[in-house]
């Protein structure tokens, strides 16, 4: 039973043997034509090239050019000047409130308080001093002849100017009953009634200055440097009004909580139609930059995640280059890392790789 065995794996191993090692000769037995080496196919066949054929992609010819770089902030509109009138007396007011939205001019009388004793309080310190200078000069001429001492003459130019401290007490006391405004502006705010009682400290109305308006947003302390106070800024508001005006202010020190700094902006405001308290975006120039106009579809990413484009080297390789995006425009972005000219790929960059043999064809360049 074993034998059978044997015997087949024997003339299994004799047929490989001659398949392999004896194939030209068992061929030839067999009045067939022996297939032709490998290497002498290939000879026959059309030489291959080494490398693939070039990929077809459209370039441009790029060159840098000088782009003014900006810092941008969000923030809101604020007043250049505010302030809260307030009473440095009591009483009743007897005036007629002006009602808020008004405009007042300095020295627009806001709210008027009732005078009340203050008058008489004046009359008596006015008659108090005439009395003082008659003292004060009768003991000057009785000092001058001998009559009278001169610590005597003293008390008398003491009492003399204690009369017209009282004289200018009892004025200023009248003063305070009329509250005024302070500049130029708004009324935030509804003056005091008429017949209400306002007590020292107690609030008449609230002016606001919109005329320049300040925009005021904060800057994170990686982009602090850019700024300069004077550096012209832009801005849009979210109603879509765009204004511009010049860094007046740069804070010296942090806000301890965000890390940021406090920017203002003044900007002209004559009509009025700025708000004090309306969101803003702020567009602050900083120092410019070389950067290339290329189109945002040209932009791509490596492997790793890296924002970049594709150029054409002088082998007409592709090579990726990292970029970095510094401005957004309806003619396309400028980006920074690219040296001063490029042959970047705007069409194709997407199906080739770094070391990739493309056949670019040119166009003019973005916008």
């Amino acid at each position: 039973m074993r034998i059978l065995p044997m015997v087949t794996a024997v003339l299994v191993c004799v047929s490989l043997y001659f398949l392999i090692f004896e194939r030209d000769r068992l061929f030839g037995l067999a009045g067939r034509e022996a297939a032709a080496p490998a290497a002498a196919v290939t000879a026959e066949r059309p030489e291959v090239e080494d490398t693939a054929a070039a990929v077809a992609v459209v370039a441009i010819h790029s060159v840098a050019v000088p782009v003014d770089t900006g810092v941008l902030l969000r923030g809101q509109t604020e007043a250049a000047r505010q302030v809260e009138v307030r009473a440095e007396t009591s009483g009743p007011v007897v005036s007629a409130p002006l009602r808020r939205g008004a405009m007042v001019e300095a020295g627009t009388l806001l709210c008027e308080i009732d005078a009340g004793t203050r008058p008489a309080a004046l009359a008596e310190a006015e008659a108090r001093l005439t009395e003082a200078e008659i003292s004060a000069n009768a003991a000057t001429k009785l000092q001058a002849g001998g009559y009278t001492s001169e610590t005597a003459a003293a008390a008398a130019a003491a009492g003399l100017q204690a009369a017209q401290a009282g004289v200018e007490a009892a004025r200023k006391e009248i003063e305070r009953t009329r509250l005024t405004a302070p500049f130029n502006g708004l009324l935030e705010t509804d003056a005091a009634e008429t017949g209400s009682l306002l007590t020292t400290g107690g609030l008449c109305a609230t002016i606001i200055a919109l005329d320049p308006i300040k925009l005021v947003g904060f800057i994170p302390e990686t982009e602090v440097d850019k700024v300069k106070v004077g550096a012209l800024a832009g801005a849009r508001l979210v109603t879509g009004h765009e204004v511009r005006g010049r860094v007046t202010f740069l804070s010296r020190a942090a806000d301890p909580e965000t890390r940021t700094f406090r920017v203002e902006v003044e900007v002209a405001n004559p009509d009025l139609t700025i708000r004090d308290g309306q969101t803003v975006e702020i567009l602050v120039a900083a120092d410019g930059a070389q950067a290339h106009l290329i189109p945002a579809s040209a932009l791509t990413l490596d492997d790793t995640g890296r924002l970049g484009v594709r150029t054409v080297d002088a082998t007409s390789k592709a090579t990726f280059v990292p970029v970095e995006v510094i401005r957004d425009t309806a003619q396309g972005v400028y980006v920074t890392g690219l040296p001063e000219t490029a042959d970047i790929i705007v069409l194709g960059q997407e199906y080739v790789t770094d070391g990739v043999t493309v056949a670019p064809a040119f166009r003019g360049a973005a916008g």
